[in-house]
């Protein structure tokens, strides 16, 4: 049995965690999946920053676990749901990392979205 690798984030591969003050709705199919301002924006080196959204902030009910899943050396086990109602376009559509590693704990208890698998992340800036 192969032991999963387990890096730390530096200078080769950054990792950045903070508070988006802005406001997130996630939207699928006309209905809103998630609302918040408490989303957290990871950066990752060359990707695209990503939302997290906290587990109040999004409705459990239209989300359906899958049975895929993916492993990160920086994050760690990834799970993932898929959106009913948005069809074949949104399976696999939300990830989450149940037990995070130390380098990224904040993200615990939060999930993110493909954006190209949901109708829209709308962000507008706090007042």
């Amino acid at each position: 049995m192969k032991t999963k690798q387990v890096k730390l984030p530096g200078p080769d591969h950054p990792i950045s965690i903070q508070h988006n003050p802005a406001h997130i709705v996630v939207s699928v199919a006309g209905r809103v999946i998630a609302d918040t301002h408490n989303a957290l924006t990871l950066r990752e080196a060359d990707y695209p920053p990503v939302q997290y959204i906290p587990a109040k902030d999004f409705d459990f009910f239209q989300l359906e676990r899958t049975d895929h899943a993916t492993y990160c050396p920086f994050k760690g086990d990834c799970s993932y749901y898929s959106i009913p109602a948005g069809g074949k376009r949104s399976v696999n559509a939300v990830w989450s990392y149940q037990e995070p590693f130390p380098a990224v704990e904040q993200i615990k208890g939060h999930v993110a979205f493909y954006p190209d698998r949901v109708d829209e992340i709308a962000e507008q800036p706090a007042m």
